[in-house]
């Protein structure tokens, strides 16, 4: 047997990074989500976006702080070189020549232990979800809070982020204290809920809503739970209005909502970014897809926003327009946004709080994306994203229990 065999069988304690891991490869302008889990003598990786899912890791050696392992794909080497430091590993991942950084943080696994997580059927297997309920006798009324778009856990936090907000995680505390119950759960794909990924050109936008929908109808059949409402937070604002009428919620909130079709949304994006030819090239594109058809040939540089794949997707959310989800509610309906938010500015809720003349309006002084207090200046904005130190917002929790009660 030769050397390089040898070595491949070689095993190491991997005591000290055992647990899963979770953070991203940072292509440019099209972030790779990853999840690795590490045991005493083996690991395994998940790209749920690239359909790969507990992957076994070869050739993993640790040296103090050093750590290296390899992702075997015939035909090709793979490998991540990184260095462990504060429970994040940062370093190089190397494909076919290219070199890009990624980095990972240790998940806490005894954030919702036992007692508070349920398990439910969904489409295509079970959906893990972390129930906080108040001290004392119920029934509770029930929130089921709804994360933003993209690989979102269950507290608010983006795996294409480095670092934690914790925003969702703070909300569903704040509620409990308060004596309202709440539900929360990383999106399918993502953390808990990984083994739900599917492949990008599968994953349609009323999946989404069919997994909030059936939270609610578990809450129904629980004796601990009363009313039953939804706070969507950016894209699960629509995930939530759907939702909420589908099941007759008694009660919506929109936090950072959009309140236009999501093709309007990025035509006002990118005109700030694209030059002239890539911007009518743009325009095109969701002409077609809004019509519910794909495009077949995209340019390079438009690759990480319309790449094929990911076009089943955007054709099925294309479908959703907030003002008029929000119009069919039935619901008491509060609309929230911050006066610094970079991503959707507070001019949206005003527009779903024209469409829907009953709900009740709350736009809160210096709140960003991530429901925290914000510096004017864009650095200082995106700094908040990834400080779980950080308290919410002035006047959010507030207004939302107001409402509530």
């Amino acid at each position: 047997m030769s050397k390089g065999k040898d070595e491949s069988k070689k095993t190491v304690s991997l005591e000290t990074v055992e647990g899963i891991w979770e953070g991203s490869i940072n292509v440019p302008d099209q972030p790779l989500p990853i999840t690795i889990q590490f045991t005493k003598e083996k690991g395994s990786i998940s790209i749920p976006i690239q359909g790969l899912n507990d992957h076994p890791l070869t050739n993993i050696t640790l040296n103090d702080t050093d750590i290296t392992f390899n992702m075997p794909l015939p035909g090709q080497k793979i490998s991540f070189l990184g260095k462990l430091e504060n429970e994040k590993i940062a370093g190089t991942f190397t494909q076919q020549g290219q070199s890009f950084p990624f980095e990972v943080s240790k998940v806490n696994e005894l954030e919702g232990t036992a007692e508070h997580l349920e398990e439910i059927e969904v489409k295509g297997g079970k959906m893990i979800g972390q129930i906080e309920v108040p001290e004392g006798e119920g029934p509770f009324p029930l929130m089921i809070i709804l994360a933003g778009s993209g690989p979102t856990d269950r507290n608010g936090n983006s795996l294409v982020m480095v670092g934690k907000n914790n925003s969702l995680k703070m909300i569903a505390e704040e509620l409990a204290a308060e004596g309202i119950a709440s539900i929360r759960y990383d999106k399918r794909g993502v953390g808990q809920n990984i083994d739900l990924a599917t492949k990008e050109e599968e994953l349609r936008f009323h999946h989404y809503i069919e997994d909030a929908e059936a939270w609610a109808n578990f809450a129904k059949d629980d004796e601990r739970f009363s009313d039953i409402g939804f706070i969507g937070h950016s894209e699960g604002s629509l995930i939530g209005m759907v939702a909420a009428k589908e099941v007759e919620a008694s009660i919506f909130i929109s936090l950072a909502g959009a309140g236009r079709p999501i093709d309007e949304i990025l035509k006002e994006q990118l005109s700030a970014q694209l030059p002239n030819n890539l911007m009518e090239e743009s325009q095109k594109i969701l002409e077609k897809l809004k019509q519910g058809q794909q495009v077949d040939e995209v340019s390079n540089e438009l690759q990480s926003i319309f790449r094929p794949s990911v076009q089943p997707y955007m054709i099925s959310w294309l479908q959703y327009n907030p003002a008029e989800q929000i119009q069919q509610l039935d619901s008491r309906v509060l609309i929230v946004n911050g006066t610094l938010d970079m991503q959707v500015p507070s001019n949206d809720a005003k527009l779903l709080h024209q469409a829907k003349g009953d709900s009740e309006l709350l736009i809160i002084e210096k709140m960003n994306h991530v429901l925290k207090e914000s510096p004017d200046d864009e650095a200082g904005n995106m700094a908040t994203y990834t400080d779980p130190s950080l308290p919410l917002a002035d006047g959010l929790v507030e207004g939302i229990l107001k409402f509530i009660k």
